[in-house]
């Protein structure tokens, strides 16, 4: 494990010192601890990326996300491409989903955006791209926040399934 880890990622390894540090001093498994969220999420950073899109309306306004319904797998890395095709302003909003993945990177234009992020706008003509990998395995609501479009249809279910054993 220690060599893979080292191969892997040569910069991290005070992480995973840090987490066998704390195990022998404080008696406490803190390896699982930093292994479950970050350093899978790290690992991960280096997977490939499948690539799955996403409409948020249409050109014929409807208020819909297409497809509506999306299934994602915990550990594998993720670059939704989001795109606004309609003539007025939506949201993706799904703050739970946010809340189960480790978000690398979103670029949108010129511009990289690093951290959590819990609600994206797209203006009429824009495209955006969220780099991720989901952790936490359930089923999560996805909208668009403004008043009236998910009343009109415009929300959607993001499930991540458990990873399966290779």
């Amino acid at each position: 494990m220690l060599i893979l880890w080292q191969r892997l990622r040569p910069g991290l390894n005070w992480l995973l010192g840090l987490a066998v540090s704390l195990s022998f001093v404080i008696g406490i498994q803190a390896l699982p601890l930093f292994s479950e969220g970050a350093i899978a999420a790290v690992l991960s950073s280096s997977k490939p990326l499948m690539e799955v899109s996403v409409h948020l309306g249409n050109s014929t306004e409807e208020l819909k996300f297409v497809p509506e319904q999306l299934e994602f797998i915990a550990g594998r890395r993720y670059k939704l491409i989001l795109d606004n095709p309609s003539s007025q302003k939506h949201y993706f909003t799904a703050k739970d989903f946010a809340d189960a993945i480790w978000t690398q990177k979103v670029e949108a234009g010129n511009v990289e955006v690093k951290g959590a992020i819990h609600e994206l706008e797209l203006k009429p003509g824009a495209i955006a791209e969220w780099v991720f990998v989901p952790l936490k395995s359930g089923t999560y609501e996805l909208h668009c926040s403004i008043p009236g479009h998910s009343e009109a249809g415009m929300r959607g279910v993001l499930t991540i399934a458990e990873q399966q054993p290779a």
